[in-house]
C-alpha cells in the first residue's frame, strides 16, 4: 500500500501530519530515509519506522495455490470455480486476486495477493520472470525439439515468441513429456508453441513462477509464502 495509507492506518496522525514526518525525514523503511509520500510499502516484507518507533499495523496475504483444472483464474466468474473459491473463508482476505492468469484447464502454481502494486510489478516484462510448465503432448518430441523452441517459435498469425528452453523427459509415438520455460505470456502460448512443432498439448501443469516452486503441493491445496519466500518478493520492492 501507500506509505501514506500505511502511516494513517498506523496512527501516525493526518496526512498532513505525515507529510511532515517526511519532511522532517523522520520515516526510515529497511534503514533507508524515505520522503516520498507516494511510497509502496509492505508491512510484511519491510521494516518501516517513524522516529525509530517500528510501524504495525494490517499487513498483506501472499498465498501459493495449487490450481485445479477447472478452475478459472478470476475473483468471480457466473459459470466456473474460482481460485477464491479454492480457499477456506477465513484466508479470503480483502482484496486478493490471483498474480497473471491460468487457462481453466491448466493445473498448477499460482501467486495470491492483496498487494496490488507487487503483483503488477510481478507480472511487468521488465522483470523477466520466467515460467516452468511441465507438459505433455499427443506425439513425439524429436531430437530437434529443443532448437525448435530455442530459436523462437514463430505463429501462424505472425506472432513470435521470446526463446524458450525445452528439457524432453519421454519421448514415444503417442505421448512426450517434457518441461519447457517461458519468459513472457502470450494466450495460450504454451499450447501454440506445441502445436507449431506438430503436437497438441495434452496436460499441462506450471511448477515454477521466477523463484517460486510448486513442489509436492497436492493439487486444490494451498499456503502461506514462508520466510524465504518472502524474502524473493521483499527484493522487488527494492527494483526501480
Amino acid at each position: 500500500m501507500r506509505l501514506d495509507k500505511c502511516l494513517g492506518q498506523a496512527g501516525f496522525g493526518s496526512r498532513n501530519q505525515i507529510k511532515k514526518l517526511l519532511r522532517g525525514r523522520q520515516v526510515r523503511i529497511d534503514g533507508e530515509i524515505v520522503t516520498a509520500i507516494n511510497h509502496i510499502v509492505d508491512m510484511d516484507l519491510q521494516d518501516i519506522r517513524v522516529a525509530d518507533k517500528k510501524v504495525e499495523g494490517l499487513a498483506s496475504t501472499y498465498l501459493l495455490l495449487n490450481k485445479p483444472a477447472g478452475v478459472v483464474t478470476a475473483v468471480s466468474d457466473q459459470e466456473h470455480e474460482t481460485v477464491l473459491d479454492c480457499l477456506a473463508a477465513e484466508d479470503r482476505a480483502t482484496g486478493l486476486y490471483p498474480v497473471g492468469r491460468l487457462d481453466r484447464d491448466t493445473e498448477g502454481l499460482v501467486l495470491l495477493t492483496n498487494n496490488g502494486p507487487l503483483g503488477f510489478r510481478l507480472l511487468h516484462p521488465q522483470y523477466h520472470i520466467d515460467k516452468t510448465y511441465y507438459v505433455e503432448v499427443n506425439g513425439p518430441l524429436e531430437p530437434d525439439a529443443p532448437d525448435f523452441f530455442a530459436r523462437g517459435v514463430t505463429f501462424l498469425d505472425g506472432t513470435v515468441c521470446n526463446p524458450a528452453h525445452l528439457e524432453v523427459l519421454s519421448s514415444g509415438v503417442e505421448k512426450s513429456c517434457a518441461e519447457i520455460t517461458i519468459s513472457e505470456g502470450k494466450f495460450h502460448q504454451v499450447k501454440k508453441m506445441f502445436l507449431a512443432y506438430g503436437v497438441k498439448v495434452t496436460y499441462l501443469r506450471r511448477i515454477r513462477f521466477g523463484e517460486f516452486h510448486l513442489g509436492d503441493l497436492p493439487v486444490g491445496a494451498y499456503r502461506p509464502l514462508n520466510t524465504e519466500e518472502l524474502q524473493i518478493l521483499k527484493r522487488y520492492f527494492k527494483k526501480k
